[in-house]
């Protein structure tokens, strides 16, 4: 890919300054691969009041899975839905199956092997990405996962947000970094992969306290991460903090900025998954400009060839 005891090398991958998934995809892959968000009908333990209630304080009402399709379709149809209209244009893609909705571990093993296996069993899958908490990977979960990765291609998605367990507290998270931390140390012995989830700007957050995030996963032995934007949405807990001034929405340029940060102390073999969030916008209260998905991504290349940087070119120095 590139030499990084040549100073005067710059990385790419591809055409990017950062490892993309997309990238990742055709190195491992040689094909176009979907991600398809499903949503099989969980919910969480912090709605539930298992261990609390209300959910997080960011998070709508779909729990995190306003674009993954509709719990009135069974599973296949909610593949099929999304399959059909890819294949028109890539016939030759393949597909990974995205439990995006919820907490996705959070049922007995045996309904979670009846959902995973039948979206195995679709034309054009190579694999699964399963979205979930760290406070939801028993033992015999654990156990399943590590024989699903023997078998696909199978990643873990698990909700970090934050390594600072006071915002974790203000957001309702009901679980803290050590818990994070031991479920990373559960999955990867059965050498699991990870992509771990963080939100910038959330409230009374700084600009430190993000990077101590990134810096944080950096350290970890995580094969992935997402970096989302914090949008606030209508009808979620967090309006009231925001009413209460405990929110500030991010600006565009102060999140490129941060972002690329973000980059410079990442590894440069952790794929970058996303870089920014999504909401729809009808129920988005702001930043609107996080509407503007493509704006913000080119504006992040333009702020590493501004600098000359790259993913990782600080990252043993944090």
């Amino acid at each position: 890919m590139f030499n990084l005891l040549e100073p005067s090398s710059i990385p790419l991958w591809g055409d990017k300054r950062f490892h993309t998934w997309n990238y990742e995809m055709r190195e491992q892959m040689n094909t176009k691969v979907f991600k398809v968000m499903l949503d099989a009908g969980f919910t969480c333990p912090n709605r539930d009041g298992s261990i609390a209630k209300g959910g997080c304080t960011f998070c709508s009402a779909r729990g995190s899975g306003d674009f993954a399709g509709s719990r009135r379709d069974d599973l296949i149809t909610q593949f099929n839905k999304v399959r059909d209209r890819q294949h028109l244009k890539w016939p030759n893609a393949k597909y990974i199956g995205y439990f995006q909705a919820y907490t996705n571990t959070y049922a007995p093993v045996e309904e979670l092997r009846e959902y995973f296996e039948v979206i195995l069993q679709q034309p054009g899958v190579i694999g699964l990405s399963i979205a979930t908490r760290p406070d939801c990977l028993p033992d015999d979960v654990v156990e399943y996962l590590a024989e699903l990765n023997k078998r696909t291609y199978l990643w873990v998605e698990m909700g970090l947000q934050t390594i600072h367990d006071s915002t974790s507290e203000l957001i309702n998270r009901a679980h803290d970094t050590a818990c994070y931390l031991e479920a990373v140390e559960k999955l990867r012995k059965h050498d699991i992969r990870i992509c771990t989830h963080i939100i910038h700007g959330l409230p009374q957050e700084t600009h430190e306290m993000m990077l101590e995030t990134v810096s944080a996963v950096a350290k970890m032995d995580v094969q992935g991460i997402k970096i989302h934007l914090l949008h606030l949405m209508r009808k979620t807990p967090m309006v009231k903090q925001y009413e209460a001034g405990l929110l500030r929405f991010m600006e565009q340029d102060e999140y490129i900025k941060l972002i690329v940060d973000s980059l410079e102390i990442l590894p440069p073999e952790m794929i970058v998954h996303r870089l920014t969030g999504d909401a729809p916008r009808d129920l988005l209260i702001g930043p609107m400009w996080s509407l503007k998905k493509w704006e913000v991504l080119n504006g992040i290349d333009k702020e590493l060839i501004a600098r000359n940087s790259w993913q990782g070119k600080y990252w043993r120095q944090r």
